[in-house]
């Protein structure tokens, strides 16, 4: 009986990721990745369900192959991905549905509501942990002390905003004189800080500020940058746009039409515009990872700025997963949940990207399983902290 209601669940769990998720677009769970465990991993094995937002850019394709072809073989560790999440109400639903099929953690690259995934994860007795990003700070406060909550690493808003600051400056630096910005997918908290530093690398002022806080605060307001609140001086934004949708090519051959010497972005313009702005002879810049094709664009096209982040940097995360999930939690000395930020990689011609994207290829990552090792188990804090600041390329 035992063996038919396992053999049950199994094909349960099958059907179940197929209608896992919210209604615009479904979150079907992808199927995820079951990879063959080797011979010398033993114990239970732990399963991981990733909340997405982005299933298709660079970054997010070098994240999940280094889970499923590298961490999937070297632990006993299943992850398994939605499709992609637009919404609060998908994301919410999707971790639901990964509790009911008995999955030990969520692991979230997805940002609509962090704080409702996060109470979700909790309310159903599953490990959560943010990837290649952080909570607000004040989201942070209200859950570090849960025991469900294992932690954040990735870059901080701080880091976003000074990701966003160097490029902006490398331009000025340039004496380029006319640039477009494209904001990606702004209210999203990461592009917020992100253009708002490019606007202060640039020398430019927003609805007469120039400090951090209240142009980020002026951002979210406006949902977006208002281009006719940009106060620019030796640098002048002659294009703006964000988001993807219908319009979206109209708004970029308007923003190459106005003939910038320089196309910067704070995400995703390496997937969405690399062949219109190689055609158009523009160079341009962007935030996202070190990619085959991107490296290909720098090589052979017009990027020449890349603040990236390597695909292996998500690998500290899963490593606190498995330890909280095994019963070895790493704590800080008040027993609250790990905060660690991440700093970008810069790359601007072709020899320095190649220097951080061979560094984290294929069977030796940056966040090699010798790496991860020390940092399972019965971990210190402090111990943690210093493996994930001395390996990043």
């Amino acid at each position: 009986m035992k063996k038919f209601l396992k053999m049950m669940m199994s094909l349960s769990l099958a059907f179940a990721l197929a209608a896992c998720g919210s209604s615009t677009p479904a979150t079907s769970g992808d199927s995820g990745s079951t990879a063959a465990q080797p011979a010398a991993v033993s114990g239970k094995t732990v399963k991981i369900g990733v909340l997405v937002a982005d299933v298709s850019g660079e970054e997010a394709l070098g994240f999940r192959s280094y889970f499923e072809n590298y961490i999937a073989n070297n632990y006993n560790a299943e992850f398994t991905y939605t499709e992609q999440l637009t919404d609060a109400a998908g994301e919410k639903a999707a971790i639901e549905k990964f509790a009911a099929q008995g999955y030990d953690a969520i692991i979230s690259m997805s940002d609509s509501d962090r704080a409702t995934q996060l109470q979700t994860s909790i309310d159903n007795g599953l490990y959560y942990a943010v990837a290649s990003g952080m909570l607000a700070d004040e989201q942070f406060e209200q859950y570090k002390s849960n025991e469900y909550f294992v932690g954040q690493v990735g870059p901080s808003m701080d880091a976003e905003y000074e990701a966003g600051y160097e490029m902006g400056k490398y331009f000025a630096d340039k004496g380029v004189k006319k640039v477009a910005l494209y904001g990606a997918f702004i209210p999203n908290p990461m592009h917020v800080y992100r253009a708002a530093g490019v606007l202060a690398g640039i020398g430019a002022t927003y609805g007469g500020a120039s400090e951090k806080d209240a142009v980020v605060g002026q951002i979210f307001g406006d949902q977006g940058i208002d281009i006719k609140k940009v106060e620019t001086g030796d640098v002048e934004l002659v294009g703006y746009f964000q988001g993807f949708g219908d319009t979206t090519f109209d708004e970029l051959f308007a923003c190459i039409g106005a003939q910038p010497e320089a196309f910067l972005s704070v995400g995703m313009a390496t997937t969405f515009f690399t062949q219109n702005l190689n055609d158009a002879g523009i160079e341009f810049s962007d935030i996202d990872s070190f990619t085959e094709a991107n490296g290909e664009a720098m090589k052979n096209g017009k990027l020449v700025y890349l603040a990236g982040k390597y695909s292996s940097s998500i690998g500290p995360v899963f490593a606190a997963i498995m330890n909280a999930v095994n019963g070895t939690p790493v704590r800080d000395a008040d027993g609250n949940a790990i905060s660690l930020s991440q700093d970008y990689l810069v790359a601007t011609d072709a020899a320095s990207f190649e220097k951080y994207a061979t560094a984290d290829k294929g069977d030796t990552p940056i966040f090699s399983k010798d790496v991860l090792d020390t940092m399972i188990g019965a971990v210190s804090y402090d111990d943690f902290a210093t493996a994930v600041a001395a390996n990043r390329g």
